[in-house]
């Protein structure tokens, strides 16, 4: 994918639905795409209603970033107004933090955090 422009970087993004709802989002994402002036290869691994997006960006052009980031916002929340979720398989990391807390709540997040750290420590 990042062959398909020269010095590009990938924003990457993953988000997971019910199955039955996979092709609506898929089509929808792929429809909000199209009216960004960045490739944006989709790909995956669809029977377990997860789907990759790469979005490509110059590194030296910032407002490609935000543009970027608006991309991901919008895949995210179409996600979760579908009963999805934030991330498939990658995790989540600083990046979808507020995504997580949107998704599931203060609460969860903080029994989440807290069995992490139970064999986890911070230091």
């Amino acid at each position: 994918m990042l062959q398909l422009k020269q010095g590009c970087r990938a924003v990457t993004t993953d988000v997971c639905v019910p199955i039955s709802r996979l092709a609506e989002c898929v089509v929808e994402t792929e429809q909000d795409l199209k009216t960004s002036p960045l490739p944006c290869p989709i790909v995956g691994h669809v029977g377990d209603g997860n789907f990759h997006v790469a979005i490509l960006i110059d590194p030296n052009k910032p407002e490609k970033l935000v543009e970027a980031e608006r991309l991901n916002h919008r895949i995210v929340q179409r996600a979760l107004r579908m009963d999805g979720t934030c991330t498939g398989e990658h995790g989540v990391g600083l990046h979808k933090m507020a995504f997580l807390l949107e998704e599931h709540g203060d609460v969860a997040v903080d029994t989440m955090r807290s069995i992490k750290h139970a064999p986890d420590p911070p230091i």
